[in-house]
């Protein structure tokens, strides 16, 4: 099955818009941009509000912006208090960082498997500082998805203006493959509204276009 999957998302690539036609961000000021195969920000882009997330919640030195890593810390905290661990493993990443984080996909796995999983520098999330992956007590986010805390992420995850940014069964839109542990910070009014529709930010963008 898994197979399968990965030879529809080859056939998807080879047939996209993606990296095609692209856009570039140069000072987005709410939180509901779209950073994705088609949008990227600028090469200098730097988030002006980065800070550490409380190392209770995180592994090593991870940042967000203020209000995403207010946003987190309360979500994690809250999360355990019931007994589950939820722990930032990667959240703000540089442009440069990015581009060797793609390069390494592209030696190690090929340029296909690369544009399924890492996005090219300037396209990733992780650059806008409101993007976070997510572990459980492991730190192995890869098998986040079968733990209490992914449950509890999908029930309650946009009650802290976070949403799952890569849903399943929708990589055609995304333009990346399933990913259980990836949220993204867009506020809470706008993140209720994509998780009782079952949107994607590119959905949700679209429908509430002028």
């Amino acid at each position: 099955m898994e197979k399968i999957i990965y030879i529809l998302i080859l056939i998807i690539l080879e047939n996209s818009d993606f990296y095609k036609d692209i856009k570039t961000i140069y000072s987005p000021t709410t939180f509901d941009f779209i950073v994705n195969k088609n949008i990227k920000l600028n090469d200098e882009y730097i988030p002006n509000d980065l800070e550490m997330i409380n190392k209770i919640y995180s592994c090593n030195e991870k940042y967000l912006r203020h209000e995403a890593r207010i946003a987190f810390e309360t979500l994690a905290k809250d999360a355990k208090k019931e007994g589950l661990n939820i722990i930032a493993v990667s959240a703000y990443r540089s442009f440069d960082y990015q581009t060797k984080l793609y390069s390494n996909y592209v030696s190690e796995k090929g340029f296909y498997y690369a544009d399924m999983a890492s996005a090219r520098a300037g396209h990733s999330e992780h650059q806008t500082g409101l993007a976070v992956d997510v572990a459980s007590n492991n730190l192995d986010y890869d098998n986040f998805e079968k733990t209490e805390e992914f449950i509890w992420m999908k029930k309650n995850a946009y009650k802290y203006g976070f949403i799952l940014r890569y849903p399943l069964a929708k990589f055609h839109i995304t333009g990346f493959k399933y990913e259980p542990w990836h949220y993204r910070y867009v506020g809470k009014n706008i993140s209720k509204y994509i998780y009782d529709n079952d949107l994607t930010l590119e959905e949700y963008a679209k429908e509430k276009a002028p």
